[in-house]
């Protein structure tokens, strides 16, 4: 039961504070199921976080299912799920009745673009982190051979993410990189 327990409060403490979407609360679930309940390692995360993108919906969602039932089997899935959307279902109802009424004031705008940097800045710990990782798996070759054609692929070609995913996903299953290429 204390599993189910660390389970429910992971996921609605990412929930409650992953404010501005799924990109803001990948950090956030990292934290709690890495760092503070060690539920898995930092490569079995990236792994789940790799595998929730190539699918459609939310991340949170998926995520929470996975590690849910990984952790806590079916009961985990679901009190993960729950403890995942739970405060974004209170917050939308309350903050809805609310915000018609003081949508003009000044703090209110001043809320929502104070949050944008802090969101920025979460988002660039994790991507350095991955990066470090794909150093580690990949080396910095392919690893920046990748980030090169994803970068060209969605910012100049304007492919949608799940293109250059799936494409890279389909590569990887082809050309499997041979172990001695992976070290530099």
């Amino acid at each position: 039961m204390a599993r189910q327990r660390d389970i429910f409060i992971a996921f609605f403490r990412s929930g409650m504070l992953g404010f501005g979407g799924g990109p803001s609360t990948i950090p956030l679930v990292q934290k709690e199921v890495v760092d503070t309940f060690q539920m898995m390692t930092d490569e079995e995360f990236a792994d789940v976080l790799a595998i929730g993108n190539t699918l459609p919906g939310p991340i949170i969602t998926k995520m929470a299912g996975y590690i849910g039932y990984r952790v806590g089997g079916w009961l985990g899935l679901i009190n993960a799920l729950i403890a995942a959307i739970l405060p974004s279902v209170i917050l939308m109802i309350l903050f809805l009745a609310t915000l018609k009424q003081f949508k003009d004031f000044d703090f209110v705008k001043g809320m929502s673009n104070g949050v944008i940097p802090i969101v920025a800045v979460m988002l660039g710990v994790l991507t350095w982190d991955f990066l470090k990782k794909s150093h580690k798996s990949l080396g910095w070759k392919v690893g920046g051979i990748i980030l090169c054609v994803s970068i060209v692929g969605m910012l100049i070609l304007k492919l949608h993410p799940g293109i250059i995913i799936a494409g890279l996903l389909l590569i990887a299953l082809l050309l499997p990189i041979k172990k001695e290429e992976r070290k530099e």
